[in-house]
């Protein structure tokens, strides 16, 4: 099936040039921030409740891999694979890349988001709300998730603000210039 294209969505050369990258140091590297998260924060796991050790996948829909998220106090694991891989999932949550980064900065709310059918859910919603939730509260940014503390956190919050806004302002003005050379206008 093929993925949507929204006004949020990279531009396809951006997925043309990850996909030959190897997935295993980005993947090494995203398990271990996340180890180190949840080391830093086990308050994360105690609000997730029953839905530590449940895979998730997150699909963001404008590159070419998936990422499967099993979180545990030991062994939090992030998995690169492809999109057609997630099978032990047992909720995918699917959106562009702007789209998922922007939920968790909370720049977009993700009602909004799913009603606009930017974001969409399969399998099972509790689980997917339950993290939901739990990001929302933890109130996290790229500062504290890199594991950094002032003022560097904050001197790479403000970089990653900056760096998202310009990209989704891109991304706008590539989806009003795909939609002209299509005919369709906003």
């Amino acid at each position: 099936m093929q993925d949507p294209v929204s006004v949020l969505s990279l531009p396809p050369f951006v997925s043309t040039l990850i996909a030959p990258l190897p997935r295993l140091p980005m993947e090494t590297f995203l398990t271990l921030l996340t180890r180190r998260l949840v080391a830093r924060r086990p308050d994360l796991l105690r609000r997730l409740g029953t839905v530590v050790h449940v895979p998730i996948a997150i699909v963001p829909e404008d590159l070419p891999h998936a990422f499967l998220l099993s979180l545990d106090a030991i062994d939090s694991r992030v998995t690169l694979c492809g999109k057609d891989e997630i099978g032990d999932a047992q909720a995918v949550i699917r959106a562009p890349l702007l789209v998922l980064l922007g939920l968790l900065d909370g720049t977009y709310d993700g009602d909004a988001m799913f009603f606009s059918r930017d974001l969409r859910i399969e399998g099972k919603t509790e689980y997917v709300l339950a993290l939901r939730n739990t990001l929302e509260e933890a109130d996290l940014t790229p500062g504290e998730f890199l594991g950094l503390g002032a003022p560097a956190a904050g001197w790479i919050n403000d970089i990653g603000s900056r760096v998202l806004a310009q990209a989704r302002c891109l991304a706008s003005a590539g989806a009003e210039r795909r939609d002209k050379l299509s005919g369709r206008h906003s």
